[in-house]
């Protein structure tokens, strides 16, 4: 039996890890040939896990009136993607819903929507912003260092690879169900107030 030293064992899970985020979470379009996708185009890598949390999390049906309208895609400050929003989610649908795109520099400009990029870089705005969107059941998503604590469902960290930190407490507080596949391949996921590294 040949036994792996410690040093490849940590780079083939690392491995075996970003596999199954890749094929649980983004869509295999997303996701062309080179592994190094995430460093090059981190604004498409976000764009593909916006639609895909659609897929991944469930709302309470009041999110949608008699089940009917679409997925209402928001973004609330700087916008970092451009067309890309439009080129993934264009000719797409979830559960029989398609996908509508909004941008504002302010909350009030925007409809009530189901998620929110939080593109917003001055600490006490954002905040503000979070503090607003607490009690609803929307999936408010960004990528500043403090999102968690601030209050936000899901932070990204698009670097070498894709880390995504899940705060818990604020998504069953307005019953959003994230599913145990996206919760197993997350960075870290703060519950009871505690912030815990998953891998």
């Amino acid at each position: 039996m040949t036994f792996l030293s410690s040093s490849c064992r940590s780079a083939c899970w690392t491995w075996i890890a970003r596999l199954v985020l890749v094929l649980l979470i983004l869509p295999v379009q997303a996701y062309v040939a080179s592994q190094e996708l995430p460093a090059e185009n981190p604004n498409r890598v976000k764009a593909a896990f916006l639609r895909n949390f659609a897929h991944y999390v469930t709302w309470p049906s009041s999110a949608f009136p008699n089940g009917l309208g679409p997925w209402r895609v928001c973004i609330v400050g700087r916008d970092p993607f451009g067309d890309m929003l439009e080129n993934t989610f264009k000719g797409r649908a979830e559960q029989g819903h398609p996908f509508e795109i909004y941008r504002a520099d302010t909350l009030h400009k925007l409809p009530d929507c189901h998620i929110v990029f939080v593109a917003l870089d001055d600490p006490v705005t954002r905040r503000t912003i979070l503090d607003e969107l607490k009690g609803k059941p929307i999936l408010t998503v960004g990528d500043a260092p403090e999102f968690l604590r601030e209050g936000g469902v899901i932070r990204f960290q698009v670097e070498d690879r894709v880390r995504m930190s899940i705060n818990l407490d604020q998504a069953r507080a307005v019953s959003l169900a994230v599913q145990t596949r996206m919760l197993e391949v997350s960075h870290e996921i703060l519950e009871n107030g505690v912030i815990r590294k998953v891998r």
